[in-house]
Parts: structure tokens; sequence; C-alpha cells
């Protein structure tokens, strides 16, 4: 049986009215959050927000957010409620940004886009390198589909070593393998919710595990990378390079070491954009709007006890 969901859409902000759209097209009815079951959390920059609407409204079971980190609303979350986010919302256009600092970093590009003489040939293939890929989750699933055509060796970690779906062929491993499958890598891809087992898990350790051609991508949350054992990592050589779109702290500030690293590519979180991302959170809140008035399933479903 369907029905129509009373969804409220929180707080007032810029793409507020497009997530309003998003809810009537999943079959809801936009209503003040005193009158809702729902609640669409609108404005990621602004978690503290939330508080007061949640105590407002204690009616509310349901409560979507935006993102895939919910970091930031760790300490409103409670198992009185049903609580989703964005996880594998955004995973098509960060998989697309890994792929694109992959070919960056192992072509030569931090030689060759400063330079402004003709330099000798340097650089490795992705097709048939060895790409670990630490995390199995969307990000992870369509970076694999995207490495396909290169026909790389790829190992993914995983909290659980189970197969990924549709992914015949990639090794999968668990935590104690981690330092395995660093050695053997060509490149490394951090693609991992931040929890407390993940905060921190390229160490200087872990960075000396990899080869030194290796080049490190990370595109998760920038306190995965320990910022000043990579620093001296690449500044030893170590490992030949990184590229970083996400950075701890962040926004990295002027005159961080990083910036002056000649193999260090730095992007500043624009893995997934707003005017990328808007479509497809309205997207994923459509579709939980309407899950939500059918009773199946909500995408994204939060673990409370895990944090993501």
């Amino acid at each position: 049986m369907t029905r129509q969901p009373r969804v409220a859409v929180e707080p007032q902000c810029w793409r507020r009215d497009d997530l309003a759209e998003a809810v009537r097209a999943g079959g809801g009815v936009v209503v003040p959050a005193p009158e809702a079951e729902g609640l669409i959390w609108a404005d990621p920059q602004n978690p503290r927000l939330l508080g007061p609407v949640l105590e407002a409204a204690p009616q509310l079971r349901w409560i979507q957010l935006p993102y895939a980190g919910i970091e930031p609303y760790l300490r409103f979350l409670d198992d009185e409620r049903l609580w989703t986010c964005g996880k594998g919302t955004y995973a098509e256009p960060v998989a697309e940004m890994a792929l694109g600092m992959l070919l960056a970093g192992m072509r030569g590009f931090t030689s060759y886009l400063p330079a402004r003489s003709w330099l000798g040939p340097e650089g490795r293939n992705l097709r048939g390198a060895a790409v670990t890929v630490l995390g199995g989750g969307g990000i992870a699933e369509e970076l694999l589909k995207l490495l396909a055509p290169f026909e790389c060796d790829v190992t993914v970690l995983r909290r659980h070593p189970d197969p990924l779906p549709g992914a015949s062929g990639v090794r999968v491993v668990g935590p104690p393998a981690l330092g395995e499958a660093l050695a053997g890598a060509d490149a490394v891809v951090v693609a991992l919710a931040l929890t407390a087992e993940t905060r921190s898990i390229i160490d200087a350790e872990a960075l000396a595990q990899m080869p030194e051609h290796c080049w490190l991508v990370n595109v998760a949350r920038g306190e995965h990378v320990v910022t000043d054992d990579l620093v001296d990592a690449l500044g030893a050589g170590t490992i030949v390079g990184a590229a970083l779109d996400v950075t701890d702290p962040e926004p990295l500030p002027d005159g961080h070491p990083l910036w002056d690293l000649p193999n260090c590519i730095i992007t500043p979180h624009v893995g997934n954009t707003p005017e990328m991302g808007m479509a497809l959170l309205a997207r994923r809140v459509s579709e939980n709007v309407r899950r939500y008035g059918t009773g199946e399933p909500l995408l994204g479903p939060v673990n409370t006890a895990l944090g993501y």
C-alpha cells in the first residue's frame, strides 16, 4: 500500500527548493518539521542547526542526511529514529576523480604541468598496474568499473572480506592483510568511511610498506592520512607521489608544507561539487521518499553503532 509521507526539508538554504521538489517527485508532501514524520536535512555546512530542529519535532521517525560522511552528525544519532545518509549517492563522480588522479600521478603530470622547458620521459602505465583500494563501498564499486578496461590487478581491503558484487577477479582482503596489500601496490586509493579504526590508517609505517614508485590517492577524508608522516615520506622519496582531494587540516592553510611538494597534487575537495551532487542527492531523496511511503527498505541506512 502506498501513502504520501509527510516530509520536512530544513533548514532554509540555497538549494532547499530543489530538495522539496524531490520530495514531491517521490510522492511525499512537504510540511513544516513539527508536522512531519521524515526530515531531509538540506544544509551540510551547518550541522549544529539540526539539534534545535530535532528538539522541536520529537515525532520525526526518519532523518535523511545529505552526505556519505556523517562525522558532524554523530552526536545526534539515536536508535529511536531511522537515519539514512548519502552513502553511495556520489560514488560515480568521486570514483571518476580518483581515476583522474591516478592517471595524472602515474603519467607524470606533476612534472609536466609546471614545466617551462622540454623534459625527459617519466611515468608508469595504469594498464596492468597493481591497484589497492582501501574501502569496499560505493566509491570502490564504481572505481572498479572504471578500472576494468585497464586490466588492473586490484586488491580491495574492507572490514569484512566478502566478495564485491559483480567484481570478478578482484582480490578482497580484511584489515589484517593491510601491510601485504600496500606492499604489492603500484597505487593505493583511499575510499574508506572515517571511523575510529580507519582514522590515521595511512601513517609512517603504512607509507614505508608501499613501493617507492607507488602513488597514494585519497578521495575519502583527510584524517585517514597522518599529514606530517606523508610530508616526510614525499620529501624523502618513500613513495613517488600523492594526489589528495581531501586533507587534514581542511581547508589546507596557505604556506602548509604540502603546497611546496612538487610530487603532491592537491584539489579542494571537489570530487563531488554542489552542482554535480545536487541532482544525485535529489534522486536519492525522491527514491527514499517513495520507499518510505511503500514500506520498502531505504537506501543508505546509517549503522548507528559503527557511525557510518
